[in-house]
């Protein structure tokens, strides 16, 4: 299953090896143990920090193509259950570091990201580097606060939350929301034991309404978040297949709850040419208690209604193909109808004393014909009767009615 193979694609290694085995963790590891693992051999390979090794670039193609199978749970299905054979049709996508393409090549991001299309992007080795070594500047952000500013592209904003003990088990929300629309990334650091701080959750900004907006909720209850670029390329070739997959985005947060302490957050900008302006927000669930319970509500019938169109997915496309056969059906039963009342019109038509000079297929009963042998002859009043030669009687129109000369 996991044995090396070529594969055609620029996100795809030249040879592939068990995704497990490059990201060195166990087949049963969580999504936090994956994502660890990967930013870590990430930030080992970076070509930014390996400009004179060349193979570390083709290690960190092969860590990010790993990581988008594992990272993902459909693939990550699929990979388990059959290898790199159930992948070969799905359109696998990596995410590219902004800071180290051209500005030919961000422009075209840039430009099918305004599209529509969705583009992932890394953040940068260089704010990693940062955070993990304490070196990053760390602003306050009392709870029930917000604070605003403009970060520039491929940096960081760094904020330290710290709550109490009730807060914590009251619950915690970091908002971020940007009426310019611009696109950044809600980043969330744990403590490392070096005095650092290590990148543990991000959530990038989704277009909600007239702003750009990401949250992080810990409740104390699962809550899922929206990755638009699941399966993207799956709806791109099967619209139909769009309206089932909208919900296949959903992928469960990795932490529902803070402890007591200063919890440190960052917004990092991800606009491809301009700074990001923002404003982020720290809040108690306290003071939203409804707001809380309709939220966990209906994150509990998103689930089961992605489980439900799941089911009606199987349903539809067998209904579906059956529509098609009966339409088809009927296609061909009203053109064999067609057929046979035409043929039948012309087997009427030729019931006739005349002879039908040309019948033309579709012609009907309007074909040429001429008069046989045995036809009616014309009666004396339409012609000549008995073939004599009238022309010896005379007509009204030839007599002389000058009778002024005979008198003269």
């Amino acid at each position: 299953m996991a044995s090396s193979g070529k594969m055609e694609g620029p996100s795809a290694p030249a040879v592939r090896r068990d995704p497990y085995e490059v990201l060195s963790v166990p087949r049963d590891s969580s999504d936090q143990e994956i994502k660890s693992a990967y930013r870590k051999l990430a930030l080992k390979y970076h070509p930014d920090k390996n400009a004179s090794n060349p193979e570390a670039s083709e290690l960190f193609k092969e860590v990010a193509y790993s990581y988008s199978i594992l990272s993902d749970p459909e693939k990550r299905r699929q990979y388990d259950t059959a290898g790199f054979e159930a992948l070969e049709n799905e359109g696998m996508d990596m995410e590219i570091d902004l800071s180290n393409l051209g500005t030919v090549n961000t422009m075209f991001a840039a430009l099918f990201s305004k599209l529509g299309v969705p583009i992932k992007t890394t953040i940068s080795p260089t704010v990693l580097e940062e955070a993990m070594n304490g070196i990053v500047t760390v602003r306050p952000l009392p709870v029930g606060t917000s604070a605003t500013g403009k970060v520039d592209k491929q940096c960081a904003h760094f904020f330290g939350v710290t709550i109490s003990e009730e807060q914590a088990h009251s619950g915690i929300v970091v908002r971020v929301t940007s009426p310019a629309q611009s696109k950044f990334k809600l980043l969330y650091f744990e403590q490392e034991v070096n005095g650092g701080y290590g990148l543990a959750l991000q959530e990038d900004s989704q277009k909600t309404g007239k702003v750009t907006s990401a949250g992080m909720y810990f409740l104390h209850f699962q809550v899922y978040r929206m990755d638009s670029t699941v399966n993207a390329l799956a709806m791109a070739k099967d619209p139909e297949a769009a309206f089932f997959k909208r919900l296949e985005g959903l992928q469960p947060c990795e932490v529902s709850a803070l402890k007591p302490g200063t919890h440190i957050f960052a917004v990092y900008g991800d606009n491809f040419f301009k700074p990001a302006s923002y404003m982020i927000e720290a809040m108690c669930a306290k003071s939203y208690e409804e707001t809380t319970e309709r939220l966990k509500e209906i994150e509990s019938k998103i689930l089961a209604k992605r489980n439900d169109l799941r089911q009606f997915e199987t349903e539809y496309r067998k209904a579906l193909a059956r529509f098609q056969e009966v339409t088809n059906r009927y296609t061909q039963e009203r053109e064999a109808v067609d057929d046979m009342l035409r043929e039948r019109d012309n087997i009427h038509c030729s019931f006739t004393t005349e002879r039908t000079l040309v019948n033309p297929v579709g012609a009907g009963c309007s074909s040429s014909r001429y008069t046989t042998e045995h036809s009616i002859p014309e009666s004396p009043e339409n012609g000549s009767l008995d073939g004599r030669d009238k022309s010896g009687k005379k007509k009204w129109f030839n007599l002389n009615l000058n009778r002024s000369d005979k008198k003269a």
